[in-house]
């Protein structure tokens, strides 16, 4: 399993765009084959900072949604729109609830 979570800091007068745009991102690529989860989190103190917790079978799915049309088009769009550059880490789980079957469609 193979997870990264993504600290974001958008400017406030794209947020709404940007939230349009991560969400359609995230739809899409909840239902990849290698996708187990893509929650997209809001900071309930300020609205501009989220986060994205993506969880994949493994490296390679995580590599695969790199390459996919709807992230490369989510990229693209939201470029212009981050406070500070975005921050992805990678994380080894240790213990994980239970999880949907991969590429189930959304589960938010």
């Amino acid at each position: 399993m193979h997870v990264a979570i993504v600290h974001i800091h958008v400017r406030p007068e794209h947020l709404d765009e940007f939230l349009e745009a991560t969400l359609a991102n995230q739809g899409a690529s909840s239902r990849e084959p290698g996708n187990l989860r893509f929650d997209v989190l809001q900071a309930p103190d300020d609205p501009t900072r989220l986060l994205l917790y993506e969880a994949y079978v493994d490296a390679d799915a995580a590599a695969a949604h790199r390459d996919t049309a709807h992230y490369l088009a989510w990229r693209e769009a939201v470029a212009d729109w981050f406070a500070e550059p975005r921050v992805g880490v990678s994380w080894t789980p240790l213990a994980v609830g239970p999880l949907p079957a991969a590429g189930a469609g959304d589960r938010g």
